[in-house]
């Protein structure tokens, strides 16, 4: 989907060129009163991430560095590679795998949340939950 936009030339040098990287379709509603948080995860060699977990609102990420094993409840387990975005509508929907993909090299992602002030960045599922959402795993 990688657009490149032109902007008009700048005094003193070549205008900056603005790259699409991912677009998807609609946007999260935003009630007033939530904030957008930026972080930065960083996912030493072999690390399997955090447990299956929600985050409060959706996210909208880029993975900056490696590779990301990345599954969320009702979709099978992909790869996100260096230079691919990616969202994850947050709310009720687990989020099973957040892995590194690489077992000899740092993987790492930008994400931007969007959430109510305060609120936690995930939530862990618990194990009975687990077992009652089942169902809606996607196993490939």
């Amino acid at each position: 989907m990688s657009e490149l936009l032109h902007h008009p030339e700048t005094a003193g040098g070549p205008p900056p060129k603005v790259e699409i990287l991912a677009e998807g379709p609609g946007v999260a509603p935003m009630p007033e009163n939530l904030v957008a948080r930026t972080i930065l995860v960083s996912l030493p060699p072999g690390s399997p991430g955090a447990p299956p977990h929600r985050h409060p609102g959706p996210i909208y990420a880029y993975v900056v560095k490696g590779a990301i094993a990345f599954e969320l409840e009702g979709e099978p387990e992909r790869v996100i590679r260096e230079g691919e975005a990616f969202f994850e509508p947050g709310g009720d929907v687990i989020h099973y795998k957040g892995a590194n993909a690489l077992e000899g090299e740092e993987s790492a992602l930008v994400a931007t949340m969007i959430c109510e002030p305060g609120a936690p960045l995930l939530t862990v599922v618990e194990h009975d939950e687990l077992a009652a959402r089942a169902h809606l795993r996607v196993v490939s």
